[in-house]
């Protein structure tokens, strides 16, 4: 099958397309011809060693991925109308090798695609939108609880970031700030979601004017200062995609505030029953109109590079989709 893949660390210039074995899923996974593959900034990073050291090379990197099931693995039995089955569309998250024709994925982080959604919209919205709703959660914002909470988004353009904008919004908190690297487009794009004000990185070191009950930083480092900075006593900051930051725990004491970070591979096996609720809530929020995934560009497996690239620049609006039938 084709794949993207790399032999050695580096930018997007290691990544190259080429022939290599399909996976044979394996106990609890599915495998999965895929048809949409979703392009994220942890997952870029790893061309460069990311931040636990590397990963075996060669290396078929990604994660986000949707497609229909053409194999199931041992351990998940093909049961009509009640488990998992071939044929199925669904939308799931790998270990790695999603940037591939083919991909073995555990069933435990597998979603169903409804009819009438393509794998694109449906990589784009459920992978970045359960980080998004499981941030909030762990944010402690709820639908119908939430009114008055003050929220700032940071990367708030991306894929992750503009369907939080969005949740934000749909749970009811009272206002929702965005905060970006700059740009007149982005700022565009974020007014149009329904954002109440768009805030710069530099207008954020330089001192908001504004407090916040809810921080969503993804992008960390000296915007996660600032951020914190910003955050009201007894506010929540939920990192994600995150790297860098200082965090003082004393002073959090203090003001009693929190600051929590989030793997989504954790939240799903710890806390599976509000996972599973979330995956179903934003299929009911696209069908509303209350939700809806932003496509940046949909690209070949050839043109995984210049994916790479965007990302690194944080030039996207919602999400980088790579399409291996392309």
């Amino acid at each position: 099958m084709r794949a993207v893949r790399f032999d050695g660390y580096g930018g997007p210039e290691v990544l190259t397309v080429g022939e290599v074995p399909v996976p044979r899923p394996g106990d609890g996974e599915v495998l999965i011809e895929v048809g949409a593959a979703g392009v994220t900034l942890p997952i870029v990073r790893l061309t460069r060693g990311g931040p636990d050291g590397g990963v075996p090379l060669p290396h078929v990197p990604g994660g986000e991925v949707a497609g229909r099931i053409v194999r199931l693995g041992s351990g998940v039995p093909e049961r009509p109308g009640t488990g998992w089955q071939v044929g199925q569309r669904v939308t799931g998250l790998a270990f790695s090798g999603a940037y591939a024709q083919f991909a073995a994925v555990p069933v435990e982080f597998l979603d169903r695609v409804p009819d009438g959604v393509d794998d694109a919209d449906a990589v784009a919205l459920v992978r970045s939108g359960h980080v998004a709703s499981a941030a909030l959660h762990l944010a402690g914002l709820r639908e119908g609880e939430s009114e008055g909470e003050r929220v700032l988004v940071t990367s708030a353009a991306g894929g992750v970031g503009h369907l939080a904008v969005q949740l934000a919004r749909a749970l009811g908190a009272g206002r929702v700030v965005a905060a970006i690297g700059g740009g007149s487009a982005k700022k565009e794009f974020l007014r149009g979601l329904g954002a109440d004000r768009i805030v710069t990185y530099a207008e954020a070191r330089a001192g908001l004017d504004e407090s916040f009950d809810v921080v969503l930083d993804g992008t960390g480092a000296d915007v996660q200062d600032s951020c914190l900075a910003a955050l009201a006593p007894l506010g929540r900051l939920v990192s994600f995609n995150a790297t860098g930051g200082k965090v003082d725990v004393n002073e959090l004491r203090m003001t009693a505030r929190t600051v929590i970070g989030l793997a989504m591979r954790h939240f799903a096996e710890h806390r599976r029953d509000v996972y599973d609720r979330h995956g179903q809530r934003l299929w009911e929020l696209l069908a509303s109109g209350a939700v809806r995934p932003a496509i940046h560009a949909v690209l070949p497996l050839e043109q995984a590079a210049d994916a790479y690239r965007v990302i690194e620049a944080r030039a996207n609006l919602g999400k980088i989709v790579l399409n291996p039938m392309a």
